[in-house]
């Protein structure tokens, strides 16, 4: 066919240039990188001339009128090599064909030269992906990443149809409603760990924009997936390089509106960089030498940077090795105003102000290194450090306003709260892989992972006050008290998570002919997490010990008034019965368990064409084992401080392609696949922060121990344009036995993860478009834009739920986490009418519509996170070949990040609300 279409191609031409005097040049261009398939939308060019075109989606292309003579074509697309053929002769009245072919290799044409190679990144590359994908998937590539000034993984797939980000920074996103516990994320197709408790998936905010080459999300599932799949897989593509030396070193600074001007304070203990360097002693001997009280912040002004670069050797006959490393670092002030609840079905604890200042920071180094043998054998290792952490100030009640119910002086006024916490996480992920093609039948894709994760929070400090309201009021001969009513009122917290994982992908694609492939496959998963913690208390001696600056705790928390004013106080004891109690001696963990996983699952699958169809069905068996190992605190006597769940899944799936014609697909899916809970979810320990409880619940691990996931996909997409895109989706899901959070039905208000009911459904459509509206000469876009929303209806039938924690429910509600409607939109200028300067300005719109955050048990109603809108802008300028300086403003609107708790006395009661303020940023890059 695509011999026809240059033979018409050049009848064409040679009527047009008989009559013009003139020659053509024809042909069609080649992707090396993916078994010479065309490569559409490259730039074809005459040297030294502004004569030129682009390919189409066949990689076809034609430059006509071209004047008798001998010429140097020059054929580039973003992410490949370029390639200059010399001595190209056109004749009048005659069609010159010049069929070529771009890749990344070292091998070159004859009579070509090879001036760059950089990394497949382009939006064009990856529609075309898209396009020619067995299944159902976007992605976004780090070209839309630089332009979009998207900054992390978390914020790159937030601009996907059907994807949102949680509020307040967190990283957490939701595919279609559904959230963290139904979502996967791999890195290069392996497997990542969690770094939080709280969490199934890494936060995607980890992973900056400069280790990425694309980010995709894979909405329909396909059998190389693991069976636990609801939402999607969102595999984060790491950046590679093959090319000649390059260089590259960024630096920026930013400001946010509200936290400019503050005099920050963080945690004693801490450096500038995130690390903390106590982890090696004791927690009890830190509690003894070091204060309580934080230290300066700085100035909040935030900075980045950040150093790439890359080079590419030849080794041997027809091998190369291709190194790329990168190493950035970016910190962030942020101050917080508002007010934050603990409602149940009274008010237990109200803060109508809080302010909370958080310094928090990301340290980022990658290494990449590809050794291909030839173009059949490649081996790629890749080495991953993150390192990020959060100082968190909180001042809770600073208008002497706070209420406690439980307060002993006053329930109504002058309770107050101090909370000064540092998390870190510090993981590691180290990944071999390989590509092999045997006799062009045979291709051998493998992958081995090993990850380490520490998670920690070292030593919090939380204090609670009562009659604050007498700080207040410049008398000093009135004073504050401690709040005395536990031992742990005022307490100092340590808690450590170590999450180890190997896991291993394994693929052999069979082309038995162009029509018919088969893949077989295996996965695998070893997983194991280790977590414990410590409370220290300060047991106040005397009743209503006074505070005369709550600046200067140390005053009274230090080791002279050990035993005197204060007594520290551990829940278990190191060695009673040698008489070493738990009063002002170390102590044994308070609360600690082990989790085990262990995956192995096999896998096959056919890809068959016929004519305009591709049929992909598949079957997936796997084997899932899970169990945990507890000894917490708070349980009822008959816990069995174990649980485990051994089961086998049987998973089919089926995708279809039908290609309408050249520009446009009709797909369809569908699988089954199945749900199982975390670690976290079925951890009983109760985490316990300001104004909330949060738990696990381990008879998730009881029958049954899964839940059934069924899914269905219809998807319409029209590529019609050069980054033109149209596209609608409708999907459904069944989810049987489905798992929520939910407000256990208890006196603490504690959040805990049920099952909930029978089923739940979802049902949704998404529509996204993107468009050129105006183009230059080359028919490249000036202004473009893109658009896509997401309309969803969830429904569950809720019901009481009973084992060690119950909950009371009975009705009907709409899915946790669920929103009704999703928008994401953008508008790009970028003229291409300055010789040396090319700016670029981005306009990015993104709003949510109200999702559950909590169901509501018993007469306690959901907790809801209201929606809200935000807007970036950003604006990039190129000056020449070298320099680059970006301007950003984001969350220019500031909306209020407000969550409500439902159905009380009071009517809908605000638990918590705030603002984050604006970004205001400069960025300065130079390329060697």
């Amino acid at each position: 066919m695509r011999q026809f279409y240059l033979f018409l191609i050049g009848i064409i031409f040679s009527a047009a240039t008989w009559a013009q005097g003139t020659g053509s040049i024809v042909g069609v261009l080649s992707d090396k990188e993916v078994n010479n398939e065309p490569l559409p939308f490259a730039t074809v060019q005459i040297k030294n001339t502004s004569k030129g075109t682009t390919t189409d989606f066949d990689g076809l292309y034609e430059i006509s009128n071209v004047e008798a003579g001998t010429y140097t074509l020059v054929f580039s697309f973003v992410g490949y090599e370029t390639v200059e053929v010399p001595n190209v002769v056109v004749e009048a009245d005659k069609v010159t064909t010049i069929n070529a072919g771009l890749g990344a290799t070292a091998a070159a044409l004859d009579e070509v030269v090879i001036t760059t190679t950089v990394s497949r990144e382009s939006e064009v590359a990856l529609l075309l992906e898209q396009k020619k994908a067995v299944s159902i998937q976007q992605s976004i590539g780090a070209d839309e990443l630089a332009r979009k000034g998207v900054s992390d993984a978390a914020a790159a797939i937030a601009k996907i149809s059907g994807v949102s980000k949680q509020s307040g920074g967190a990283g957490n996103v939701y595919v279609r409603g559904l959230g963290d516990r139904y979502l996967n994320t791999t890195y290069n197709g392996l497997t990542l760990p969690s770094n939080d408790i709280e969490k199934k998936n890494m936060d995607l905010d980890l992973f900056p924009s400069d280790i990425i080459q694309n980010v995709a999300v894979s909405k329909a599932y396909s059998t190389k997936f693991y069976g636990d799949f609801a939402a999607s897989n969102i595999d984060v593509i790491s950046k590679d390089y093959k090319g000649k030396f390059f260089l590259d070193i960024q630096l920026g600074s930013s400001i946010n509106t509200r936290a400019i001007g503050q005099d920050f304070t963080r945690s004693e203990g801490t450096g500038y960089f995130g690390f903390y360097n106590r982890y090696d002693n004791n927690p009890f001997a830190v509690i003894l030498s070091h204060p309580v009280d934080p230290v300066d912040g700085g100035t909040p002004i935030n900075v980045n940077g950040s150093i790439s670069g890359g080079k590419s050797f030849e080794m041997g006959e027809g091998g190369r090795l291709s190194l790329f490393a990168t190493a950035s670092f970016a910190n962030d002030y942020e101050y917080r105003r508002g007010s934050a609840a603990d409602f149940t079905t009274v008010e237990k604890q109200v803060y109508d102000d809080v302010e909370e200042f958080e310094y928090s920071t990301t340290t980022t180094a990658m290494l990449n290194a590809i050794y291909s043998l030839n173009s059949g054998h490649k081996i790629t290792f890749n080495s991953l450090f993150l390192n990020s952490s959060s100082d968190e100030v909180g001042n809770f009640g600073i208008d002497g306003n706070g209420r406690n119910r439980d307060a002993i002086l006053n329930t109504d006024s002058g309770f107050f709260t101090k909370n000064i916490q540092f998390n870190q996480d510090m993981i590691f992920v180290n990944q071999l892989s390989g590509l092999h093609t045997f006799d062009e039948e045979f291709e051998l894709t493998w992958g081995v992972g090993y990850n380490k994760v520490f998670s920690n929070q070292p030593d919090r400090k939380r204090f609670a006050l009562e009659n604050y309201n007498l700080a207040l009021d410049n008398d000093p001969s009135t004073n504050p008290s401690f709040y005395n009513n536990t031992n742990f009122d005022n307490q100092r917290y340590f808690q450590n998570i170590e999450d180890e994982e190997l896991n291993s992908r394994l693929n052999l694609e069979y082309t038995v002919s162009d029509n018919f492939k088969l893949n077989f496959g295996y996965n695998g998963r070893t997983k194991e997490r280790f977590f414990k913690n410590i409370r220290y208390g300060y047991d106040l001696i005397a009743p209503n010990t006074p505070v005369e600056d709550i600046n200067n705790l140390d005053s009274i928390f230090n080791v002279p008034n050990l035993g005197t004013v204060y007594d520290t106080f551990v829940f278990r004891a190191i060695a009673p019965e040698l008489g070493i109690d738990n009063r002002n001696y170390p102590g044994l963990d308070e609360n600690r368990y082990t989790g085990n996983l262990d995956i192995h699952a096999g896998y096959i699958n056919a890809e068959i064409t016929t004519g305009n169809w591709l049929f992909v069905p598949g079957f997936r068996v796997e084997s899932f084992n899970q169990s945990i190992t507890y000894d917490v605190i708070n349980l009822p006597p008959d816990a069995s401080g174990y649980a485990e769940s051994y089961e086998n899944f049987y998973l089919p799936s089926l995708n279809v392609r039908y290609a309408l014609n050249d520009d446009s697909n009709l797909r369809f899916s569908f699988a089954k696949t199945v749900s199982f809970p975390e670690f976290k979810e079925v951890a009983p320990f109760v985490y316990e922060d300001v104004t909330k409880r949060v738990g696990g619940n381990p008879d998730l691990l009881n029958d049954p121990s899964f839940s059934d996931v069924y899914n269905i996909d219809l998807k319409y997409e029209w590529f019609f344009g050069k980054s033109e895109l149209l596209s609608i989706a409708g999907f459904a899901k069944e989810i049987r036995n489905p798992v929520n959070l939910v407000i256990a039905n208890d006196a603490t208000g504690t959040r805990r993860y049920f099952r909930t009911g029978e089923k739940a459904n979802v049902y949704g459509v998404e529509l996204e478009v993107r468009k050129n509206l105006v183009t230059d000469a080359d028919e490249n876009a000036v202004v473009s834009a893109g658009i896509n929303g997401t309309y969803m209806h969830t429904q569950q039938d809720l019901r009481s739920s009973n084992g060690l924690f119950s909950s009371t429910l009975d009705r009907d509600d709409e899915l946790q986490g669920a929103s009704p409607f999703l928008i994401n939109a953008d508008i790009n200028y970028s003229p291409t009418s300055f010789e040396n300067y090319k700016p670029v300005a981005n306009l990015i719109y993104s709003y949510f519509a109200d999702r559950i955050d909590a169901l509501g048990s018993g007469q306690l109603g959901n907790i809801v996170e209201k929606g809200y809108g935000t807007l970036d802008f950003v604006w990039r300028n190129e000056f020449g070949d070298n320099w680059e300086i970006n301007a950003s403003a984001k969350n220019l609107l500031d909306p209020d990040i407000e969550y409500v708790r439902e159905g009380t006395s009071f009517g809908d009661y605000t638990t918590s609300i705030y603002r984050r303020g604006i970004n205001v940023g400069l960025n300065v890059k130079y390329k060697f």
